[in-house]
Parts: C-alpha cells; sequence; structure tokens
C-alpha cells in the first residue's frame, strides 16, 4: 500500500514533460514558420496579375504577409501572458488593491493592470468586486485605464512591429495616464456619483485562496487563452490588417503627413475625437498604427488615436453605465482625454 503513490507522482511528472517537450516543439515550429513569411508573402503577391510596384501590389503583399505575422505574434504573445495571467486571478488582484491608500495605490493598480485579465466584458464584475473590496475609486479607475489601455497584447505587438523604442513610449505614457488620471479622480471625492445600488454595497472583507496550480495548468491556461482571446479577435486583427494595408497601398505620404503630421496642432484632439466612437482592441488597431506611422504620421498624433480607442471606446462606456452615473463618465472621459491629448503634444514637441 505505501508503493501506490509513487506510480502517481511518475505520471505527474511524465505529463510535465511531455508539456515540456510539446512546447519546445512549439516553438520551435513557430520561429521556423515565422521566418518565412516575408519570401512567402513576396512570392504569393508575384504569382497575382497584379503590376509590380503598384498601389494594389503594395496593399496585397502587405495583407498577405501582415496577417499571419500578427496572428502567430498575438498567439505567442497571448500564450506567455496567459501563463503569467495564471498568478494573477480577480481575486487575488481584489485582495492585493484593498485598503490601497491613493497615489502608492494608483502606481500599484496602473501596474497590476498590465498582467491582469481585463476587458469590456468584464468591467462591470470587476468594478463592483473592487468596490465590495473598499479599493479607493481613484485606485480601481487607474485599474481600469490601465488594463486594457497598456494590456501586454499591446505591447508585444508594439514590439515586434514598430519596435522597443514605441513600445516602451507606449509603456511609460499609458502608465502615467493611468495613474495620474486615477489619482485626479481620486482627489475629486466623486463617490456620490456611482449608481446607488453599487454606493450601498458594503466593503466586504477579500481573502483567496493560495494558488495550488502546477506547470502542467499553468500551460493549459495559456492555451485556453490563446482558444479565447485569439479566437474572440481574429476577425477584428484582419479588418485592421485590411485597413492598414488600404492605408499602406493607396494613402499618399504626403496627405497623410498633412493631416497627422506634427505641423497639425489640431491632428492630437481630432485623432482621439475620431478614436473614441471607434470600436477595436489593440490586436486590432496596431496594424493600423503601422501603417501609419509608415506614412510618416507624428508618432504623439498616431499614439494618442490608438489610447483613445483603446482607453475611450464606446462600447464599454455603454457598458461601464451600469455602474456608473452619466456625469461620472463624462468625468471619466474628460480626464483620461485630457491625459492622452498631453501625452500626443509632449510627444511630438519632443520630436519636432
Amino acid at each position: 500500500m505505501t508503493n501506490l503513490p509513487h506510480p502517481v507522482g511518475h505520471r505527474l511528472d511524465a505529463e510535465t514533460l511531455r508539456w515540456f517537450a510539446a512546447t519546445a516543439a512549439g516553438l520551435a515550429l513557430w520561429f521556423l514558420l515565422y521566418g518565412q513569411l516575408a519570401p512567402t508573402a513576396s512570392r504569393l503577391a508575384g504569382l497575382l496579375p497584379l503590376q509590380p510596384g503598384g498601389h494594389a501590389a503594395s496593399a496585397v503583399e502587405f495583407f498577405i504577409y501582415d496577417t499571419p505575422k500578427v496572428l502567430m505574434l498575438l498567439t505567442l504573445v497571448v500564450f506567455a501572458m496567459g501563463v503569467v495571467r495564471s498568478f494573477f486571478s480577480p481575486e487575488r488582484t481584489r485582495a492585493l488593491l484593498a485598503g490601497r491608500a491613493e497615489g502608492l495605490g494608483n502606481v500599484a493598480a496602473a501596474g497590476l493592470g498590465i498582467v491582469t485579465p481585463f476587458c469590456s466584458c468584464s468591467a462591470v464584475p470587476l468594478f463592483i468586486g473592487f468596490v465590495s473590496a473598499g479599493v479607493p475609486l481613484g485606485v480601481t479607475f487607474s485599474f481600469l485605464i490601465a488594463a486594457p489601455m497598456i494590456n501586454e497584447v499591446a505591447l508585444g505587438l508594439l514590439f515586434a512591429l514598430v519596435g522597443w523604442q514605441v513600445a516602451l513610449t507606449y509603456l511609460g505614457f499609458g502608465l502615467l495616464v493611468a495613474i495620474l488620471s486615477g489619482w485626479v479622480i481620486g482627489r475629486l471625492k466623486l463617490e456620490g456619483w456611482l449608481e446607488p445600488w453599487v454606493r450601498d454595497l458594503r466593503t466586504a472583507p477579500v481573502d483567496f485562496e493560495p494558488s495550488r496550480l502546477t506547470p502542467v495548468d499553468r500551460l493549459r491556461a495559456g492555451l485556453d487563452a490563446v482558444r479565447d482571446i485569439v479566437g474572440r479577435v481574429w476577425i477584428w486583427i484582419i479588418v485592421g490588417i485590411a485597413a492598414g494595408a488600404f492605408i499602406h497601398g493607396y494613402v499618399p505620404a504626403e496627405m497623410l503627413g498633412a493631416i497627422m503630421g506634427k505641423e497639425a496642432w489640431w491632428s492630437v484632439p481630432a485623432a482621439v475625437l475620431l478614436g473614441i466612437p471607434m470600436y477595436s482592441n489593440a490586436a486590432g488597431i496596431i496594424p493600423v498604427v503601422e501603417a501609419l506611422l509608415g506614412k510618416g504620421a507624428a508618432l504623439g498624433t498616431v499614439l494618442a488615436f490608438m489610447m483613445s480607442v483603446i482607453a475611450l471606446s464606446l462600447p464599454e462606456m455603454i457598458i461601464l453605465r451600469k455602474v456608473l452615473t452619466i456625469r461620472l463618465i463624462l468625468v471619466f472621459i474628460a480626464v483620461v482625454a485630457c491625459g492622452i491629448l498631453a501625452v500626443g503634444f509632449l510627444f511630438n514637441a519632443l520630436f519636432a
């Protein structure tokens, strides 16, 4: 009887080794295929009856190359962050933020927003959970701003597609907007502008079970994240790449520079206003960002547009209306928009 546990342990060890081996093989295949994307796209575009170097040929080659590239990058980033997210459940996040004071609490909330699960559909339950856990309103808003705007998909794709400088800049300015916006909202003491049923929630103690996930569980969490996130956003990515391909092939660089260049002072507020009614996630908007930058658009203007699309989208505001009064939503939009405008103007001035 005392020997019974040993076969179970051996089976678990063997299963872990199989998962590690399969993961290593999958990564090797990923890098092999990724390295062949550019020449394959060129060959496929050359087979089409299009004039070489023409607008249509340029747009089609951009689409053929970027579609698998962005989807493969998205899959890799989402898998990696799905594993990381297995260490940060929503309950654990609530417990970490509960009782945090403003200032340091805003910094902690914005930092946690980068690695914790968040999307528009989870805004309401997360907000309610934070309020019931006693998280200050300003700290909660720092998290709600940072989580969609500075998520790991955006950073990973920016790094891979337009370079580490842009990704690092977006990270720094995005965190600054989330921290300062949350701090300002907290200092305004607007708890009375919550919906009454949310305001009346009693503060409850928050606890969470220590993580007992095995390495295999965490790898499975990565695969689940790929199935969930990539399965939901792939169509938006293709739409975004198609828009980027059109810009790349047909929009003259001179016209785009006049509209979104550094010299047009009104381009930053126009980009923010244009982004608010749009609906896209980070993965869907980044191919458009790549194309805009390739055509000479000012980086500050493009980053302001991207932040506006992700952080101030109209569908998210509609969902948040369930827990926020209209005037609190308007304050939220105004504060975040001012932060985004500052980012656009400052970055355009620094690189003028």
